[in-house]
């Protein structure tokens, strides 16, 4: 099995009700979302980056019907928490101690890539995004009007398929936002 970088007992597995990895120790019976403490988070990285991804990527974009979708949106984003996010840890590190002015500067560089063409922010949300949607390539699925933050709704929404946003601040961390559908 490849090297996840997680602490001895400590395994990654699927969940079939999220569609994502979680965190799970047999002998504790224990389970998170959140690596736990004492991860190699950069071999978690690489792992996470190969092996639970981009597979997971051809879920349910049509909905049940044809109306599933109405009033909705799909967009994908890339999340860099700071240590005065909400919750200021992330499956990429268990204790976030960036503060604000680094988080800015790292998600600017991520948004330079992007808007260069030298990686899509799906590309780049595999590894790189704080939040779980990474493993589907920054793919938050279809949602309408009041299912998230408002700020970042309301950028969103005013998005056009393709178009990728600024940098936009929520109570979670810093986002960029690339509408999908």
């Amino acid at each position: 099995m490849a090297e996840t970088g997680l602490p001895a007992g400590w395994e990654v597995r699927h969940s079939n009700s999220k569609n994502l990895p979680y965190y799970f120790n047999e002998s504790q019976k224990q389970s998170r979302w959140e690596p736990p403490s004492g991860t190699d988070t950069e071999k978690l990285k690489a792992y996470m980056a190969e092996h639970h991804s981009q597979r997971e990527l051809g879920l349910d974009s049509g909905g049940l019907n044809g109306n599933a979708n109405v009033n909705k949106i799909r967009a994908s984003h890339l999340l860099v928490k700071h240590k005065d996010s909400r919750r200021p840890s992330s499956w990429r590190e268990a204790n976030i101690t960036r503060t604000k002015e680094e988080a800015m500067s790292i998600i600017l560089g991520h948004e330079q890539r992007i808007r260069s063409g030298q990686t899509s922010l799906g590309q780049l949300a595999v590894s790189e995004s704080d939040c779980s949607s990474a493993r589907k390539m920054g793919d938050l699925g279809f949602f309408g009007k009041g299912d998230m933050q408002k700020e970042f709704e309301d950028a969103a929404f005013q998005l056009k398929p393709g178009e990728v946003s600024g940098v936009v601040e929520t109570a979670s961390g810093l986002h960029l936002i690339e509408r999908l559908e």
